[in-house]
């Protein structure tokens, strides 16, 4: 037994290096797999010269301090960039978080003006000299430098910009013969499928990486029409205005932004896609300006209870919450209430559905709006207005007559204090003479109503799609919808300038 310990002791041991060695080949077959498809290389190759940097010079005043980015409220960006700036205040560099490259300028920055200098991305999309980077990248800007990829350095001018979707359109003379990459069809991309980004990173011009894409028709609360790509292709400061290719060399998205809490990529990039910035592009070379359709309504997410509330099954659609007095869907016959379903022939799921496909619809074309009203489908035809025209429709104002002052009586329903509007109240409240209705006076913090965010202040227009005018109407109606089963009802309720909202509230 002793003499056979050695042997079988050089037996285990062979089996270790064995297993090892097997171990050590998967290992080293995995990086291979990780590094994607070999035609990357290829690609790069064939479009990096159409990927240019964008250098632009700005004369600030020395007691800004840097310009921060202006978000909406909410947006999943704003942590990050107030620690961003407050990290970098007094720093030898600053810039526009992730969206691109700031080199500040010396000189006494207590009083005297400086120049700031950024860098960005852009693409070639016309060897004429077109090329296309973000709005963000070049705003502001006194002089615009468009440098290739061999280093040449252009003087560009700036054709158009479009915030909304943070996208700029530049033009240069070529000083060469140029090479142009063309968009490509974004639609067609599906989550993990190879695409590779090419930029100025960190001021590190044509630099090349690649991912998949993780998820399409992102709603970041950036803007009115976000349906970003999402990727985990490296994407960091300076890639801004890049282009993100598939693996046919197309573009199909303009990388824009980064989400990191330390201003270098951590896998979570987005970038405009193709379709939204091809039509953009498209207008910007032709009208130096976006020219979006306009249906005049204000709309809002149809709920499970509102959905219940006005009998559509499942929920969907743009519920339209105010119709603006000068804008298309008013002669159209459209009203607050009606539930966008269709239009132009493509299917409303949500409210952002029919943001994106009014703005991309022509100004002045005739479409067909299908809605839902008290549970039909209903067709309207509609002839789109300009977007810009909402501007001088809210300048416009209704007058109308005073109420005369009358004892406020009271009511309580669903966890609401209610009164009949009253000159007094009115003042109180600051409700303007247009808005008719009952006001709110109070609400009960335990209730749904306290959930839904109605307040003191708030006034009921309608109750289960029929205006009401006194406080007795709204406990009248309540109490019917009760006897018929409903298990909510719908409101419609005013601010005191007069904007609109539904509210579904569960009835007890």
């Amino acid at each position: 037994m002793t003499g056979a310990r050695p042997a079988l002791r050089r037996r285990l041991r062979h089996m270790a290096v064995a297993m090892t060695i097997g171990a050590a080949s998967f290992v080293v077959s995995q990086p291979a797999v990780a590094r994607g498809p070999d035609g990357i290389a290829d690609i790069a190759e064939k479009v990096i010269d159409a990927v240019v940097n964008i250098s632009t010079s700005q004369t600030v005043d020395a007691k800004g301090g840097g310009a921060m980015p202006q978000l909406p409220p909410g947006s999943p960006f704003e942590e990050f960039f107030d620690d961003f700036f407050k990290n970098r205040r007094g720093g030898g560099k600053s810039g526009e978080g992730n969206r691109g490259e700031s080199n500040r300028g010396e000189g006494n920055r207590n009083s005297q003006p400086r120049k700031t200098n950024s860098l960005g991305s852009g693409f070639i999309i016309d060897t004429s000299g077109i090329v296309v980077t973000n709005n963000h990248v070049i705003a502001d800007a006194d002089e615009i430098n468009v440098i290739l990829n061999d280093g040449t350095k252009v003087k560009a001018e700036l054709v158009g910009v479009d915030k909304k979707t943070d996208l700029a359109v530049l033009k240069f003379v070529p000083p060469k013969p140029l090479t142009a990459v063309k968009f490509g069809d974004s639609d067609k991309l599906r989550l993990g499928e190879w695409v590779i980004a090419i930029g100025n990173p960190f001021s590190l011009g044509g630099s090349v990486t690649a991912g998949i894409v993780s998820a399409r028709n992102r709603d970041i609360s950036q803007g009115p029409y976000d349906n970003y790509i999402q990727t985990d292709a490296s994407i960091n400061r300076g890639n801004s205005g890049g282009p993100l290719f598939n693996l046919e060399g197309e573009v199909v998205g303009v990388n824009t932004l980064i989400i990191s809490p330390t201003g270098g990529s951590i896998g979570i990039g987005f970038a405009v896609p193709s379709k939204t910035a091809a039509a953009v592009v498209d207008q910007l070379q032709k009208f130096g300006e976006l020219r979006r359709g306009w249906l005049g309504v204000r709309i809002q997410q149809v709920t499970d209870e509102i959905a219940e509330s006005l009998s559509i099954k499942p929920a969907r659609g743009a519920l339209v919450a105010g119709i603006d007095d000068k804008g298309p869907a008013k002669p159209a016959g459209i009203e607050p209430g009606d539930v966008v379903i269709r239009f132009d022939g493509k299917d409303i799921k949500d409210p952002k559905d029919l943001s994106r496909v009014v703005a991309d619809t022509a100004v002045g074309k005739e479409v067909d709006v299908v809605v839902i009203r008290k549970g039909k489908e209903e067709t309207r035809k509609v002839t789109l207005g300009r977007l810009e025209d909402t501007d001088k429709a809210k300048e416009a104002s209704a007058k109308t007559k005073e109420e005369p002052a009358e004892k406020p009586v009271t009511q309580k329903a669903l966890g609401l204090d209610l009164a009949t509007l009253s000159k007094d109240l009115r003042t109180r409240y600051k409700i303007k003479d247009s808005v008719k209705g009952v006001i709110i006076t109070g609400v009960d913090n335990a209730s749904d109503a306290a959930e839904k965010r109605l307040s003191a202040g708030d006034v009921i227009v309608e109750v289960a799609q029929e205006a009401v005018t006194n406080a007795a109407d709204v406990k009248k109606r309540i109490e019917q919808l009760k006897k018929d089963g409903k298990k909510s009802v719908l409101l419609l309720v005013s601010n005191g300038s007069g904007e609109l909202r539904f509210v579904a509230l569960a009835v007890n």
